[in-house]
């Protein structure tokens, strides 16, 4: 084990001595609050003494105030839910919101002082009435009452057992080091604050069990009332759980003192204690003494942050052990505590770090107790389930895994990119996990002894401190003579992907010579494994590929090379890691054929089969197989075949796909999607439709990640071919026919404001037309949603007047055609009875079925909706539209729309149009109109947007 020159260790607690000395007591912070359960506020009388230890004079201070990110529906909290799709705090009534109220602001000499709020709302900005020069103090004493917010928007506030979770519900002060850190509110959990030494007099109702992160001086019991004095030194905000029955309980073991509620109904109560004290051993042993008298760790901490996988599942089909279960769950939420509590990192640029060391240590304590632990659990040793890759995956290896699902999507951030600009699924799960892999990949590099010392020291000298990224990366640098530069100039720093080939292979009497090829161009070492029977003989190596190098080995035995064949290095693609030596056949990759969809398994070309399902009224109820290549994570060729059985028409349908997609750039221009699709339906009885569809689309988005804005341009030739049962007749268009199709959508697709627009264009043999489309929604603050629809087409030119069905491509107002067989239509072909009442809004978008409702010249619409009380709207639609030869004529229509989820289920009861009163005329119920969407995949992404 490497060890440090004596002289580093002493000039390391030399400045942690002086580090020390000026942090300890730098603020003081007196807090006396009253709890009011009646009307759900803090009354707050604050006396703080700021200490300037900056080298300049201040004339203003800055606080958080984080309780009041709850106030309206314009703060930053506000926005990141909407960003998020979520609009509860948007929707909320002003009685369940939070927000705090200063009553008075004063300096020590009891003078006032102006106080305003940023923009945001919860930054509060104290004008002082003198300059507070360098290492001088101030005295302030501010009073004010803080509402709390409902527990449904996030865990803080009170819910409706009357139980209260405090945190961040006070002023605490911003943090200055030549610039004030100034950050809202946006549910991260990276308050960044100074630490303080702060005393809070805490009154509360004695029906009521009071539980904090910090040390509980004493309680006094009054009449119905009890009063606590919390204390918490060099530590930051004080938490605070109050419930109605006592939920946490206090475990003394040799390490810390630590006061829990983690549920684990199934796991008894000595275990849970022989647990605890094995984690908190793991935890002494490997990052170090914890210096407060007690660790909070919370069930509602760990909710913020769970183990995500299949650990979510419902417990009735958990399928981990329960020990394992519980100390991981103790585990990561003891140490995402700790290290907040501890190491005083910048929370929201420099949160990486905190997120290495305990994934880390997650990580290596499954390694340690764990170490044949699978993902799947006990249910990789069930038949049917334990064949799949997935199932053979180790617990460790999701941490490549799960940052990889936004890797293969070109959605990967770098480390370094601060907390409120991470998309969430990198937020909550992708860079934390990636953060942790990397100090494992570090690892198995230089010396796993070598990152377990740099984080004890790191941990020993800099807790409760001022402390930077560069502390750390020198702390690494100074353990061991290797470069690891790349290590932060390459996989921190940036989102460059990791990717190898082994390219070449000459094999000659007594040695190997490799060629390796660096496919996306990282500087990063990569591991060579030599296999023998699937045992490894040999383990290299090599650096500084920059493009393609060459090396030599020894021949040791070998018939197979295999790249990072210990998965230690979150590669982007192992597909092409391996290499056989046996000849050129059997470097071939095998067929595996496989039910269900499954993780990737590079060793094998997998082809996924599933039983499917699909329905039209022609086809009926059609059962089929779908077969493709689609793995858990994304792959950039894709095919996808589905072909079914339809028993009412006793004749093979289905379609097919196949796909290619270049992901070209982060931002901008991102992708390029070339693809072919076929499909074969019926449309009639004894009708069948075909269709054999190229294209090709180039996608933009912004420099923000998180925005919702989107560019597509797109092309298709779409070519059809229809036959029609000869008792129908003939057709009145003829039967097959071509159009190229161009489109170029603008869309940002947002919960609050939604926007969309397109122009289309379409040229065929008889026809040629150009249609605009845009499309606004908008959810106002007193709660109305306003819904905005304009359509406008034109025929440039139009043959089709002299068929006998002239219409067959003119413009629709309530029930398109669909010549281009896009739409979902459960009965396309039908003008009558129940399937004919399904409306997809397209062209004309009314919902009323007028008469002579095609134009094959021109029209021009408009639809409307405004919500009356929740999802009951009144809508109306009007426009004009003209056929050639006839003048242009004036229509409208007018109704309620039952607007349960919006574009998914949706119904329409039309009351007045140009057939008159609608709701009065025979057979009404025929007038209906609904939208449903029973595609999985649009119903999925229902949940998926607000990752993603």
């Amino acid at each position: 084990m490497h060890k440090f020159p004596n002289i580093v260790v002493l000039v390391s607690i030399f400045l942690c001595f002086l580090s020390s000395f000026q942090t300890f007591g730098q603020h003081i912070n007196t807090l006396t609050v009253h709890l009011n359960e009646e009307t759900k506020e803090l009354n707050i009388q604050q006396e703080f003494v700021f200490k300037n230890t900056s080298n300049y004079s201040l004339g203003y201070l800055y606080f958080n105030d984080w309780a009041n990110a709850y106030s309206n529906k314009n703060t930053g909290l506000a926005k990141r839910f909407a960003e998020e799709f979520k609009k509860s705090l948007h929707l909320a009534k002003d009685n369940e919101r939070g927000h705090t109220k200063i009553l008075s602001a004063v300096d020590n000499e009891y003078r006032g002082l102006h106080w305003e709020r940023e923009k945001n709302k919860d930054i509060l900005k104290i004008r002082l009435n003198d300059p507070l020069p360098p290492n001088k103090t101030v005295k302030l004493f501010i009073s004010y009452t803080v509402k709390l917010p409902m527990s449904k928007f996030t865990p803080y506030g009170y819910n409706n057992k009357g139980e209260y979770y405090l945190k961040d519900w006070y002023l605490t002060p911003a943090v200055y080091n030549g610039k004030w850190k100034l950050y809202s509110n946006k549910n991260l959990e990276d308050l960044y604050t100074d630490v303080t030494e702060t005393t809070v007099n805490f009154n509360y109702p004695d029906s009521l069990s009071l539980t904090t992160n910090y040390r509980n001086l004493g309680t006094s019991k009054y009449p119905i009332r009890q009063l606590a004095q919390l204390k918490g030194i060099k530590q930051k905000s004080c938490e605070i759980l109050l419930n109605t029955t006592k939920k946490f309980t206090t475990h003394v073991t040799p390490y810390m003192t630590v006061v829990t509620d983690i549920e684990a109904p199934k796991y008894n109560n000595i275990a849970q204690g022989i647990s605890i004290n094995n984690v908190t051993k793991f935890i002494h042993e490997n990052l170090g003494e914890y210096p407060h008298p007690q660790l909070l760790v919370s069930q509602i901490d760990y909710n913020k942050s769970p183990l995500y996988g299949i650990n979510q599942l419902p417990s009735f089909i958990r399928p981990y052990e329960q020990q394992f279960q519980f100390e991981m769950k103790f585990l990561k939420t003891a140490l995402n505590s700790i290290l907040r509590e501890t190491i005083f990192l910048d929370p929201r640029k420099d949160q990486w770090v905190n997120q290495a060391i305990a994934n880390y240590l997650l990580i290596s304590y499954v390694e340690q107790h764990y170490p044949n632990q699978k993902l799947l659990g006990k249910l990789s040793k069930i038949w049917g389930i334990r064949s799949f890759n997935l199932a053979k995956m180790d617990f460790n290896d999701q941490y490549p895994f799960l940052y990889n699902v936004t890797a293969r999507k070109n959605l990967d951030q770098s480390l370094t990119t601060p907390n409120d600009s991470l998309i969430k699924f990198n937020q909550k799960i992708a860079n934390k996990y990636k953060a942790g892999q990397g100090l494992t990949y570090l690892g198995v590099y230089i010396g796993k002894e070598k990152i377990d010392e740099s984080i004890k020291t790191f941990y020993k000298y800099y807790q409760s401190n001022t402390v930077k990224v560069l502390d750390f990366e020198s702390i690494l640098k100074r353990s061991t003579t290797t470069d690891i530069n790349w290590f932060f100039n390459a996989y921190v720093s940036t989102d460059r992907k990791i990717d190898f080939k082994i390219k070449n292979v000459k094999k000659y009497k007594d040695s190997l010579i490799i060629t390796l090829k660096n496919k996306e161009g990282t500087n990063v070492p990569i591991s060579v494994f030599g296999l023998q029977k699937d045992s490894v003989v040999s383990k290299y190596w090599f650096t500084d590929i920059e493009e393609e190098r060459t090396f030599t080995i020894p021949k040791k035995g070998e018939d197979k090379l295999v790249l990072n064949y210990d998965k230690k290095i979150p590669e982007f693609n192992q597909r092409d890691n391996w290499k056989s030596l046996k000849g050129f056949l059997s470097s071939n990759r095998k067929l595996k054929l496989q039910f269900f969809q499954d993780a990737e398994n590079p060793d094998y070309n997998q082809i996924f089969y599933v039983p499917t399902i699909s329905f039209n009224i022609y086809d009926g109820w059609s059962p089929g197989m779908r077969l493709h290549n689609k793995t858990l994570l994304r792959k950039p060729f894709i095919y996808d075949f589905s072909p079914s059985y339809s028993f009412r028409e006793k004749a093979f349908v289905g379609y097919g796909r196949l796909s290619y997609q270049k992901l070209l750039s982060k931002t901008g221009l991102y992708l390029a999607n070339y693809s072919i699709r076929g499909s074969t339906f019926h449309f009639q009885e004894n009708s069948r439709y075909s269709t054999i569809t190229p294209s090709i689309s180039f996608g933009w988005k912004p420099d923000n990640l998180r925005s919702n804005k989107r560019e597509i341009l797109s092309f298709r030739y779409v070519n059809v071919f229809r036959s029609r049962d000869e008792n129908l007749g003939d057709f009145e268009t003829p039967p097959d026919y071509s159009v190229l199709n161009a489109r170029y959508r603008n869309s940002n697709n947002g919960i609050i404001d939604y926007s969309s627009w397109f122009i289309d264009a379409q040229h065929a043999n008889d026809f040629s037309k150009l249609v605009f489309e845009w499309e606004f929604r908008k959810l106002f603050q007193n709660n109305r949603q306003l819904n905005l629809r304009f359509f406008a087409g034109k025929f440039l030119r139009n043959k089709t007047t002299g068929y006998s069905d002239p219409n067959f491509y003119s413009f629709a107002l309530d029930r398109p055609t669909d010549y281009l067989f896009d739409y979902s239509y459960l009965g396309r072909s039908e003008d009558s009875g129940l399937y004919s009442q399904q409306i997809i809004i397209s062209e004309g978008g009314f919902k009323s079925m007028l008469q002579n409702p095609y134009a094959n010249d021109w029209m021009a619409t408009t639809n409307a909706s405004i919500n009356l009380w929740k999802w009951i709207e009144v809508y109306g639609d009007a426009g004009f539209m003209k056929n050639k030869g006839l003048k242009e004529r004036f229509v409208y229509d007018a109704g309620v729309r039952l607007n349960l989820v919006t574009d998914y289920f949706e119904l329409y009861l039309p009351f007045y149009s140009n057939n008159g009163w609608e709701i009065s005329q025979p057979n009404y119920e025929e007038k209906i109109r609904f939208i449903i969407t029973v595609s999985p995949k649009t119903l999925i992404g229902l949940f998926t947007r607000k990752w993603f």
